[in-house]
């Protein structure tokens, strides 16, 4: 993984998981969002803003009996709909069935409470075992193409997939054409074409999802069960306003660590961060932010929203035609008079896009070493979504090169502005993507560049998990434009 063993270590408890303490073999052995609740534990008349409520969690079977070990996946956050305000709350696992939250109130007026199951413990203990094995859920395509007799030009399609592991995730013997990246070690493999070369290959795409579950883990993984809100205290809470304020005047700046919780909260839909005196930036001050600079976008679709927001925020940026679709890639916007420059490229492989060609992906840490850096550029990039298919430990892998990178850069360039963006929640919650194998990922991408100054992580998953919109793969416009602001609040800090 090009991670030494103690780095491992600690990453192992960072990731730990409980979870049952005995086979499950019945559906109504394993938590029932019908019968767990949830109680604010002594609930009073009023609050001052910046107080905390405690809520229990407790988890119940199907069979209405408490639950004696921990590992279930609940989401917690307080509300107002009408002040369109949110702060999300983090689920502490006591490992004996009860879980509790700590929920900050951050604004004047009312708020309830809203906790839900996600995942129950015997759910999160089937998405461990598949993350890990060597079962391919997702398949992917490679189209080679070359000169035929006569001038003719002949195509062909085959299965490819990533090469992990002792045997490989995706293996069929010696029949395979292997390309491996010099300079991650990733390796490739799709299998052989029967008329063209291995060096035919021009395009990639994803191809279908492969369920590995059995019947009786199919049960247990039922939709009604998954993302269901618990029922319990929904008294409104009534919150006084304080002389004392809450929030921070500190400058955004690299090196700020993100506290767990909370990040920051909603109110009438702007983000206000703990972490730094975040601001909403007009088109005309978006402009200003980034005048002599160059931003380079990295990763998959939900950083694409970045590029797509700042193309309607700052005035007079206009997309140049690189002859390539807009949802592929790569892309580019250019504002002359403030010569302003911004990138998108998706990264390579594993990558569920649609047909593109092969050149076009690149890995991220192989183009942050292209990047010469300074005061002027700005590299932000995610990778999250598209490696939920694959194990944990490729994912280590990639995050440990991009690190190496990442170091090197700030180590040429110190003045260059380097943005990790989270993994956010999505409306799938399946077999095959769910905010559990997210959030892990989130945790490997925090602990390993929690000690380098030069980096900036945006905890983007509270501000999805705790919005008031549907969660959704790609986060509407509204918490994009809160994101984008919080990205220019660090590039110019007030």
């Amino acid at each position: 993984m090009g991670i030494s063993e103690e780095k491992w270590d600690r990453l192992q408890k960072a990731l730990y998981w409980p979870g049952p303490d005995q086979e499950i073999t019945q559906l109504n052995q394993s938590t029932s969002p019908v019968h767990s609740t949830f109680s604010i534990v002594g609930l009073k008349e009023s609050y001052k803003v910046g107080e905390h409520i405690s809520v229990t969690i407790t988890a119940r079977d199907h069979n209405k009996n408490l639950k004696r070990y921990g590992g279930d996946f609940f989401k917690a956050k307080l509300f107002n709909s009408e002040l369109k305000a949110s702060v999300y709350g983090e689920v502490l696992d006591h490992r004996n069935g009860t879980y509790s939250v700590a929920l900050l109130l951050p604004w004047e007026g009312q708020a309830q409470v809203y906790v839900r199951l996600e995942h129950s413990s015997e759910v999160v203990q089937i998405l461990k075992k598949y993350r890990e094995s060597s079962f391919p859920r997702s398949h992917y395509n490679g189209y080679f193409e070359g000169p035929g007799p006569d001038k003719t030009r002949i195509s062909e399609v085959v299965e490819c997939n990533l090469k992990w592991g002792a045997d490989g995730s995706w293996s069929k013997g010696d029949c395979c054409c292997e390309y491996k990246d010099i300079k991650t070690g990733t390796v490739w493999q799709c299998e052989r074409p029967k008329k063209l070369s291995c060096n035919k290959l021009v395009h990639h795409s994803s191809a279908g999802l492969e369920n590995p579950l059995n019947p009786f883990e199919m049960q247990i993984f039922t939709k009604t069960l998954t993302n269901v809100a618990i029922t319990g205290d929904t008294q409104i809470i009534n919150v006084l306003p304080n002389t004392t304020g809450i929030g921070t005047m500190e400058r955004c700046r690299s090196g700020m660590m993100t506290p767990v919780v909370p990040a920051g909260f909603y109110l009438k839909d702007v983000w206000k961060s703990f972490v730094c005196n975040t601001q909403q930036f007009s088109s005309a001050q978006s402009g200003n932010c980034l005048k002599n600079k160059i931003v380079y976008l990295m990763g998959d679709s939900t950083i694409r929203q970045w590029f797509e927001n700042l193309e309607i925020k700052v005035p007079d940026i206009k997309r140049m035609d690189l002859h390539t679709q807009h949802f592929l890639g790569p892309l580019m916007a250019v504002e002359l008079k403030n010569n302003i420059i911004v990138h998108w490229r998706a990264h390579s492989v594993p990558l569920r896009f649609p047909k593109v060609p092969i050149t076009d992906l690149h890995y991220i840490s192989n183009d942050i070493d292209e990047i010469t850096g300074g005061p002027h550029a700005v590299v932000a990039y995610t990778l999250f979504a598209h490696l939920d298919f694959h194990p944990l430990t490729f994912y280590v892998h990639e995050v440990a090169k991009i690190r190496q990178s990442v170091v090197a850069l700030l180590s040429r360039a110190p003045e260059t502005t380097v943005i990790i963006k989270s993994g956010n929640t999505a409306g799938i919650k399946d077999i095959f993507q769910s905010d559990w194998y997210a959030m892990q990922q989130n945790t490997v991408m925090q602990e390993m560049f929690q000690d380098i100054d030069g980096v900036i992580y945006f905890d983007v998953w509270q501000m999805t998990s705790c919005h008031y919109l549907l969660e959704d793969l790609h986060p509407g416009p509204v918490i994009i434009a809160n994101e984008v602001d919080m990205l220019l609040s660090y590039i110019c800090p007030a």
